[in-house]
């Protein structure tokens, strides 16, 4: 009578029906969103390059698509907004995302900045992998390692790459794998690609690159196999004593892959270099080429006598 509808009667406190509406909002939304489009048929997943400014990612979506798509400028800051392509590599359709450029830490921007860097944020988590492009003719800088870590941190499959190598000399070359040893020894896991945007120079080995990185990403391992495994590496390297216990692996499990996720029920906590040496072993043992590898701990309870 008010000409506002027909009204859904619930309860909040007890979920009475809170399922009608439900129904009724779901069936208000559209079938596919109009700010992301649904990956082409056969597409193994989307890609997110992401890297600080200027460092070439619009130049090497570019060069894998074999036209100017995107806009391409000397000034830095270029892209603002992630822009969506799907390129063919060897017949296979890879979605592209060219993304902003990360200048700092996200609540150290402001303005456009910022939500550049928010947007970007997004794709990263939207991206099955995140190739991270390195000025290689550069030193590198406390932000590309953050922005490293900000792809282990969401979870998505890595490869990295260092672009402008054409502008690279035998010296800056040196001083560049000594710089991966001293600062990027961590991700050392992760496919690393030595190519020119510019000049197209091993572009063709990306394809590979992210193939390897998605296998890696989506491997499981049975819990059989993981515990029998395991007992074996626990067996060789049992866990230090500290205040005189010794925490033992129980069982573990690895609940879920893309990322690998591994949960371990414990006697005690183990100790992150345990922890470093076990995801080394596995890695060692299973691959996880390109995938973090998430590791989380449950001690059990002890029991209170009465």
């Amino acid at each position: 009578s008010l000409g506002l509808g027909e009204p859904f009667p619930l309860s909040a406190l007890h979920g009475r029906g809170s399922g009608d509406l439900l129904d009724k909002a779901i069936a208000m939304l559209p079938e596919e969103s109009q700010y992301s489009r649904a990956l082409p048929e056969g597409s193994p997943g989307r890609v997110a390059l992401i890297g600080r400014p200027n460092v070439g990612k619009s130049s090497l979506l570019n060069a894998l698509a074999g036209q100017q798509r995107v806009v391409v400028n000397e000034l830095a800051g270029t892209t603002r907004d992630p822009v969506d392509e799907v390129i063919e590599i060897a017949g296979v359709p890879w979605t592209f995302v060219d993304t902003a450029g990360i200048r700092r830490r996200m609540l150290k921007s402001r303005g456009a900045d910022f939500y550049a860097s928010l947007r970007t944020q997004s794709a990263i988590e939207e991206a099955d992998v995140a190739m991270v492009l390195l000025d290689a003719s550069q030193s590198l800088a406390s932000a590309d390692i953050r922005i490293i870590e900000e792809v282990i941190s969401a979870g998505r499959a890595l490869v990295l790459v260092n672009n402008k190598w054409d502008l690279l000399d035998e010296e800056r070359r040196h001083d560049l794998e000594r710089e991966w040893e001293l600062q990027l020894s961590h991700v050392d896991w992760a496919p690393r690609i030595n190519l020119s945007a510019k000049t197209a120079w091993h572009t063709n080995r990306i394809q590979g690159a992210l193939a390897q990185a998605l296998a890696g990403w989506n491997t499981r391992i049975t819990t059989s196999e993981l515990n029998t495994f395991l007992g074996r590496l626990v067996a060789e390297h049992p866990h230090p004593v500290r205040g005189g216990k010794q925490p033992r692996i129980m069982f573990a499990t690895q609940v879920s892959a893309a990322p690998p996720r591994f949960v371990f029920f414990t006697t005690g906590f183990l100790e992150p270099a345990y922890r470093r040496f076990i995801e080394n072993r596995l890695r060692e043992e299973y691959g996880f080429v390109g995938s973090p590898i998430q590791i989380s701990v449950r001690v059990r309870e002890r029991r209170k006598r009465n």
